[in-house]
């Protein structure tokens, strides 16, 4: 692959917006290497969709410490593409890791101790090759650990430098208000499971997060794939539900979810986009919602996405049709 100089235009084709009350800026949609950037796939596909997100104005990639597989080589791949193409850009990247899943063995491997946080962040930015990461995840609440611990951690990583910002993910309401207060200093984010399969966060979440001024980045927003064209006549053998290889599983893809699938398309259409399309967009109409994060298989996948970008207004007929095939 040759040497890579970025797009002299990437700014001028994605929104940004504010992150909370914050003075950090994301671009509408970022990308997440959660799935097809492990060390079981192909590097140069991995390293392809990097360069094409970042010459299309996608300046924030997020990843997990145990995004692979196996876990840990996402952020290798990362690192690797850091090193070969993107490490002259690095103070216009944003880029994200989390701890909280199992990582390695023993009873401070995973959940939220302050000793399991703070060895994976060392870990996460030696995979990578980076002094800092810019915002540092609590990836899920643990019921067992105090939440001022696990917060004491992020508080920690930001005060040494390590992150320069801390954000928690997977919280539900409640378990967020505590986060918040016992983190004692600004949280910039919070990312939620968020789609129109998936509304939990429209109950109080997003009300919370307005009122503390706090940044959300919707993960999933096409419902692992859902809401798309590719489950429009079932289940495509060489699909991921069909493999085990995803937590969506075959059993979720019923008749009536194939339905409302197909009449969402319908709609999509009418708006000219892709069901894909719309389905960001819907997100991305919320106030509270930052950035919606997707995943990619090839660059086509990046430019449809950031495509979405074009038609992100919906008439009130549009919504409540929307809503009409959600409840069927």
């Amino acid at each position: 692959m040759s040497e890579y100089l970025a797009h002299n235009g990437r700014y001028e084709q994605i929104e940004y917006r504010r992150c909370g009350r914050s003075g950090l800026l994301l671009p509408a949609i970022s990308l997440g290497l959660w799935q097809n950037f492990g060390g079981v796939d192909g590097f140069e596909n991995g390293r392809a969709m990097l360069r094409r997100a970042f010459d299309l104005g996608i300046t924030h990639f997020d990843l997990g410490n145990n995004y692979g597989p196996p876990p840990g080589s996402a952020e290798e791949t990362l690192g690797r593409a850091l090193k070969l193409d993107l490490a002259p850009y690095r103070d216009e990247l944003i880029i994200s890791t989390k701890a909280g899943y199992d990582m390695w063995p023993g009873p401070h491997g995973n959940w939220g101790s302050r000793k399991y946080l703070l060895a994976s962040l060392d870990q996460s930015l030696k995979r990578m090759g980076l002094e800092y990461v810019d915002i540092f995840y609590s990836h899920r609440p643990d019921p067992a650990t105090p939440v001022e611990e696990t917060m004491s951690a992020l508080k920690h990583a930001v005060h040494s430098g390590k992150a320069l910002y801390a954000g928690i993910s997977n919280y539900n309401v409640e378990q967020s208000r505590a986060a918040i207060a016992a983190l004692r200093a600004p949280c910039l984010i919070h990312q939620m499971r968020y789609s129109m399969f998936q509304r939990t966060p429209e109950s109080g979440l997003f009300e919370l997060l307005a009122g503390e001024g706090i940044g959300g980045i919707a993960f999933t927003p096409l419902a692992q794939g859902l809401l798309t064209d590719r489950y429009l006549n079932g289940i495509p053998p060489e699909s991921r539900a069909a493999k085990g290889r995803t937590s969506l599983q075959a059993s979720q893809i019923t008749e009536s979810r194939i339905a409302q699938i197909r009449a969402l398309d319908a709609l999509a259409h009418e708006r000219g986009q892709t069901l894909a399309q719309m389905a960001l967009a819907w997100v991305l109409r919320q106030s509270a919602i930052t950035s919606a994060l997707i995943g990619a298989s090839r660059v086509q996948h990046i430019e449809q996405g950031v495509a979405a970008l074009a038609h992100t207004q919906f008439e009130d007929r549009e919504l409540a049709r929307i809503e009409q095939i959600l409840t069927q």
